[in-house]
């Protein structure tokens, strides 16, 4: 049994796009607990997750994109970090809740074809990317991206995918 079966992920996966392009559940509940394993190898067993991931068309990506980052345009993927209630939760009380990832299914399909990669490999690539973004990585600045981008190569190296960024 691997590592990552010891980990609990409770995965809310919202699909407004049917395709059969769309991974199965199963691989993006793996690449989400291999992501959250490797960015923090010391995690405890039954450490539990949530995580939403929203799978869109590009009129509502580009509509989150634009509320939240004023920018009018469609993206691959947008990252909403759980940030906590309006009032203060007790140190002792441990919420899992990891945020909202939502992807776009069009961009990420056409990304794979530009970038020649396999849309699977497409896929676990924004799935981790977007994660890390949860867990607080980001890439604005060059030395963010670089540790950010070495700990995507690990991952998706891990999960038998090729460097992203090649």
């Amino acid at each position: 049994m691997s590592a990552s079966a010891d980990i609990k992920l409770f995965l809310d996966l919202q699909k407004v796009i049917d395709s059969d392009t769309i991974p199965a559940i199963k691989s993006i509940e793996h690449w989400v607990k291999t992501t959250l394993l490797i960015e923090n190898p010391d995690l405890a067993p039954d450490t539990e997750f949530e995580l939403t991931i929203r799978i869109v068309d590009k009129d509502e990506i580009q509509a989150l994109n634009n509320t939240y980052r004023h920018k009018n345009k469609p993206t691959n993927v947008l990252s909403f970090p759980y940030e906590g209630f309006e009032f203060e939760v007790p140190e002792e009380v441990q919420l899992p809740l990891l945020g909202d990832l939502i992807i776009c299914h069009d961009i990420v399909v056409a990304e794979a074809q530009q970038q020649a990669k396999t849309v699977i490999e497409h896929w676990a690539h924004m799935v981790v990317h977007g994660v890390l973004h949860l867990k607080g990585y980001d890439h604005l600045e060059s030395s963010d991206a670089e540790q950010m981008e070495a700990l995507e190569i690990k991952i998706l190296q891990q999960l038998g995918f090729s460097n992203p960024y090649e």
